[in-house]
């Protein structure tokens, strides 16, 4: 038997404090699981969820473990605002303006939110920036609000450290520095004031602590990118394309064209992403040997998600061809049938379509994904991608490639639908018309007099 994710955190978090000697009654920290675990729970989170934050604390110690709890507690754009239950935490701190999330003046004595400002380097009245660090801060404002009657000053900057060093896929600064040397500079500053009895020693130990618990979670956190199974790295990348793209949310309503897009916004980002900015690192931790596995790994899962997505995009486009040839853009599930149904085996186009050939070039790994699934189920999408699968069969890499950059001057209106069918093999249109034919009862006619336009 498995134990309820909110006892878990009720868990996790009683131990956390009994480890630190602080002194919280089982009342208050029923209260700041409850909080954590409502908030994670969102029905637009996918990825970003309780056992994400559980899997983070496996093996941490306690301050770590409080800092996982808490580190993603706050995302505003899956949630469209702050989490009900800590939006009286948030409201005096930040507010919307327009597109624009905007930190307010800090009221005089405020020393939680002042500590969180110095370790991320924020100042008020700033716009918090939305991928370098606004879900971060203010996650950690909750979290020191929720901890600091009960933490040493020490115990907060940890925490707060750890929080700041889970914002991702950072450049270097204008001057060299990368996130963790700039990180430790701020901590080391808090340390100097909180620990002013100490001497230079004492402050650097306890700056290569912080630094070593901060890095460590950071790169928890990113973990997915050294995973040795690239398939089942496409199926955590699958999580965040639902829970990033709010209209795959409606199975079964969403359209071709929200679907290309959500995927081509994915493989956008994957496709700017470096993989040397993936994982961090300070003062020799993780060492060069195991930095250079990390990264290495990255750039292979990197690479194998963004071909992926790119012949899913590719397969996707075709659809959408076809719909824009006969009618216009419509429901995924019109064409291509439902993902599943209360009533059986739902009816769907690779029920019609044929056995691809063998392609001189074909990659093994991608075609067993496409074929065999993601490992990890889906409630928007299906985790096989059969009709990818038989084009990429029919094609081969270098044809997909060309017929993907014809895609995208389709999406761009400067070739038409129909010219677009043109560029592909004939006898795999046809036979994806035909399948599409059977699917699409509303299209059938127009889908065969299409047919008959092409060579």
């Amino acid at each position: 038997m498995t134990i309820a994710n909110i006892n878990r955190f009720i868990q996790l978090l009683s131990t956390s404090f009994d480890a630190l000697k602080a002194q919280v009654s089982d009342q208050q920290v029923e209260h700041m699981a409850v909080l954590i675990h409502s908030a994670m729970e969102s029905p637009r989170r996918h990825y970003h969820c309780s056992d994400h934050a559980l899997h983070m604390c496996e093996g941490m110690n306690p301050r770590q473990v409080l800092a996982a709890s808490f580190h993603d507690i706050v995302y505003i754009q899956l949630d469209d605002g702050f989490p009900s239950r800590v939006a009286y935490l948030l409201n005096p701190v930040a507010r919307r303006q327009g597109d624009e999330m905007l930190l307010r003046d800090i009221a005089p004595g405020d020393s939680a939110l002042q500590l969180c400002l110095d370790i991320f380097g924020f100042q008020p009245g700033q716009a918090l920036p939305l991928l370098r660090g606004m879900n971060e801060f203010l996650s950690a404002v909750v979290a020191t609000r929720l901890l600091q009657p009960h933490l040493s000053q020490a115990d907060l900057i940890a925490i707060i450290a750890c929080i700041e060093a889970t914002v991702p896929f950072r450049a270097p600064e204008a001057d060299g520095r990368d996130c963790s040397q700039v990180l430790a500079e701020r901590v080391r500053a808090q340390a100097r004031m909180c620990l002013g009895g100490s001497d230079a020693a004492q402050i650097e130990a306890f700056v290569a602590g912080v630094m070593a618990d901060a890095v460590s979670m950071a790169n928890r956190d990113v973990g997915g990118f050294a995973e040795p199974n690239p398939a089942r790295f496409v199926s955590a990348t699958w999580l965040l394309i639902e829970e990033s793209n709010a209209p795959l949310a409606s199975v079964g309503v969403y359209t071709l064209q929200d679907y290309r897009e959500a995927l081509s916004r994915m493989q956008g980002f994957l496709d700017s992403l470096k993989a040397e900015r993936v994982f961090s690192r300070y003062a020799g931790q993780p060492s060069d040997t195991e930095f250079a596995r990390l990264t290495a790994a990255a750039g292979t899962n990197i690479g194998f998600a963004t071909a992926f997505l790119r012949l899913k995009i590719t397969s996707i486009s075709i659809i959408e061809a076809l719909a824009r040839a006969t009618g216009g853009n419509g429901p995924v599930s019109m064409f291509l049938g439902d993902i599943r149904s209360s009533h059986g085996k739902p009816e769907r186009i690779e029920d019609y379509l044929p056995t691809g050939p063998d392609t001189p070039g074909l990659d093994a790994q991608i075609l067993q994904v496409l074929e065999k699934g993601r490992p990890e189920d889906s409630k928007n999408d299906l985790t096989i991608s059969p009709l990818t699968a038989y084009m990429y069969r029919c094609l081969g890499p270098a044809a997909c490639d060309t017929a993907l950059a014809n895609a995208r001057r389709m999406v761009a209106n400067e070739i038409t639908p129909l010219a677009f069918l043109e560029t592909l093999a004939p006898a795999m249109v046809g036979s994806i018309i035909d399948a599409c034919a059977r699917i699409a009862i509303s299209r059938g006619e127009r889908l065969q007099l299409l047919k008959a336009q092409l060579p």
